[in-house]
């Protein structure tokens, strides 16, 4: 089986149905850094780094690989507005007062897009609360970001 038969089942297995065609496309430009055993450590495309293979497997997305995900299957989304917005695009994390909506399959340890409200990716991070708190706390931190859209 080659890398990418094995990334597009990972992708698929972490983030659902779809998530392989929208990272990794059959027809897609790809360039693959590998780890001194030959294991993908991390994928780009012509937009930038898609993802990064963490020891235990599992993707860490880049910001370019955040807006794929969005575009094509709108999951694994925080939405935030105006208030935040510019100190999230700075990779500040989110705070979860000022999440005005998440998707409901979101849990504590996924990897997540922050989208604002007008429906543009501004950060990629790592959800600390599952959806239902994000939705009713008022204090805490809600994602941490890897990677703000400057």
């Amino acid at each position: 089986m080659d890398d990418f038969a094995v990334l597009r089942r990972k992708a698929e297995y972490q983030f659902g149905r779809g998530a392989d065609a929208a990272l990794f496309p059959e027809d897609g430009e790809f360039e693959v850094d590998r780890s001194a055993s030959g294991r993908p450590r991390q994928v780009a495309g012509p937009e930038g780094r898609l993802i990064s293979v963490g020891m235990d497997g599992r993707f860490t997305l880049g910001l370019a690989g955040g807006r794929r995900l969005y575009d094509e299957l709108d999951a694994y989304t925080v939405v935030v507005g105006d208030e935040s917005e510019p100190f999230v695009r700075e990779g500040k994390n989110v705070f979860a007062k000022f999440v005005d909506d998440v998707d409901e399959d979101v849990r504590p340890g996924d990897e997540v897009v922050v989208a604002h409200e007008r429906g543009e990716v501004i950060a990629v991070g790592r959800a600390e609360l599952d959806a239902e708190s994000m939705r009713e706390f008022e204090t805490g931190m809600a994602v941490r970001v890897r990677e703000g859209a400057t």
